[in-house]
């Protein structure tokens, strides 16, 4: 196994330009940090080009089957490679997965318009794997799917749930054309609680930017909008917790239709 101390080593210079959306894209590759991320490519049978990875993981079980491409690598290298300032001391290269539209827009999707924050895209694409979501779309204007911060953010939910990208007018028009409740989020006369949304097993549900929510055009096509009641006295929710409630509120919905016994 080849060893590596030199930040200058063209294999590690080659890597760490796989943390900016040009080089990712022109590569069709990312750079995946952390134990748990690795195991979850591994596990979930993404394409790993590479692996570095310092003393402490070379011979990890779940790397047998990568030996020819795992290269051992020094602490300073490791700490040249990461984004965080207490790295773990595994990466790998992988390649870049894209799942195809379906025809058929079955389950429960969720649209994210124009969110920037990777912390906040993070917590809502985990919770969405949690909760069984069929999908989700990152609208123009959102976080890359492949910035460093949302993959750490995600810990592996890409793994397990297609993610797409793309602009969220269109897939309006896919959920209408196929008569599929789309629900956005906003605080006006027309919206109603989300305790009041009818019960469905298809439908899409659609949270917006932090200060400016979701846009006015979206909100226009939508089904119908809804919103969270606050009895207390703070003007509004995080996005990723008033998503974390209603996604796990649609899902009891879905809940009853499907699993109801006499």
């Amino acid at each position: 196994m080849e060893y590596i101390q030199s930040n200058q080593n063209t294999k590690i210079k080659a890597a760490k330009k796989l943390t900016v959306k040009k080089n990712q894209r022109k590569e069709n590759t990312y750079l995946l940090e952390g134990w748990h991320l690795v195991q979850e490519a591994i596990q979930n049978k993404a394409v790993i080009r590479q692996v570095f990875a310092t003393e402490k993981y070379v011979d990890e079980r779940a790397l047998r089957g990568l030996y020819d491409e795992t290269f051992e690598i020094a602490p300073e290298v490791a700490q040249h490679l990461s984004e965080t300032k207490a790295p773990q001391g595994i990466f790998a290269v992988v390649e870049m997965s894209e799942t195809p539209v379906p025809e058929k827009l079955t389950g429960r999707y969720l649209l994210l318009d124009a969110v920037q924050d990777p912390g906040n895209i993070g917590t809502m694409i985990r919770t969405a794997d949690a909760a069984g979501f069929a999908g989700v779309v990152l609208g123009n204007g959102s976080v890359d799917l492949y910035n460093p911060k949302l993959l750490r953010s995600m810990q592996g939910s890409h793994f397990h749930l297609p993610i797409y990208q793309g602009n969220l007018m269109d897939w309006m028009k896919k959920f209408n054309s196929q008569d599929v409740p789309v629900y956005g989020t906003e605080l006006n006369p027309e919206a109603i609680s989300y305790q009041d949304v009818p019960k469905a097993n298809d439908m899409a549900l659609i949270l917006g930017n932090e200060g400016n929510g979701v846009n006015a055009d979206v909100l226009a096509a939508t089904t119908q909008n809804i919103y969270i009641p606050i009895p207390g006295n703070a003007e509004s929710l995080n996005v990723a917790v008033a998503a974390g409630i209603l996604m796990f509120k649609l899902i009891e919905a879905k809940f009853f239709l499907t699993n109801v016994t006499f």
